[in-house]
């Protein structure tokens, strides 16, 4: 089944699979075409959990200075606000940007 949705100002085309439990998104009218894989809710909250359990074993039980322990709780903090951003499509600024051909 294939349906159009407009979402952050750009429009969409949703080609549903046949259990109808992942959705694949194609931009419609462009030079190139972009997919975007539908994430669950669950999956997201289920990769916070983890991310906050393994950063929690770091602090925990790795010995480091008071510093560095606050720099990398930083810096993963960033990272995970930068990738929920992304995710909800509030922070397209890295969406062009590709590491790599």
């Amino acid at each position: 089944m294939l349906q159009t949705v407009f979402v952050s100002g750009k429009t969409w085309e949703c080609d549903e699979s046949e259990g109808g439990k992942q959705q694949k998104f194609e931009r419609r009218n462009s030079k190139h075409k972009e997919e975007v894989i539908d994430m669950p809710l669950l999956q997201v909250v289920i990769v916070l959990i983890v991310v906050g359990v393994l950063l929690w074993l770091v602090n925990r039980f790795i010995p480091m200075q008071s510093t560095i322990k606050s720099i990398l709780n930083a810096v993963v903090v960033i990272a995970v606000v930068i990738w929920l951003l992304n995710l909800f499509g509030l922070f397209q600024a890295f969406s062009n940007i590709h590491v790599g051909k």
